[in-house]
């Protein structure tokens, strides 16, 4: 299974959270994939040049070339699937913000586990979380 990385995960990552070394040692040797949304990476590079960290972003930008690859929201499926998750949020009262759903959409389209650090994922119908940075 290959996993799609929320921003909070990302960022983590960036910040050599050490909760997350097993994990990723377990997914390099399996040779699975990691993925972040496009939103993701709009999240963490728009808040690195807003914070002028550019060692950061340097680190950032090269992960995104080595470690991940990145989904586009160009798949229409990505989009349906958001709406109806939007839809569902909406009906129950329970609405998240929108670069969540677009990100937990792209995990459901893709068929991919995504994993956050974010409870608001959890009220997402359809979608595999699971968090790396729970200690257990």
């Amino acid at each position: 299974m290959s996993y799609l990385l929320d921003t909070n995960i990302a960022t983590a990552m960036l910040k050599q959270d050490e909760r997350l070394n097993s994990k990723l040692i377990q997914v390099r040797i399996r040779k699975q994939q990691l993925y972040i949304s496009c939103m993701t990476y709009y999240e963490v590079k728009g808040g690195l040049l807003a914070v002028n960290a550019t060692r950061k972003l340097s680190i950032f930008e090269q992960l995104c070339i080595d470690r991940f690859q990145i989904l586009f929201l160009s798949n229409l499926e990505i989009i349906n699937r958001a709406s109806e998750i939007y839809a569902e949020l909406r009906r129950s009262g329970r609405l998240i913000q929108t670069a969540d759903i677009l990100i937990a959409a792209t995990a459901a389209a893709a068929g991919l586990i995504l994993v956050s650090h974010d409870s608001d994922m959890l009220r997402v119908s359809g979608v595999t979380v699971e968090d790396w940075l729970q200690i257990e």
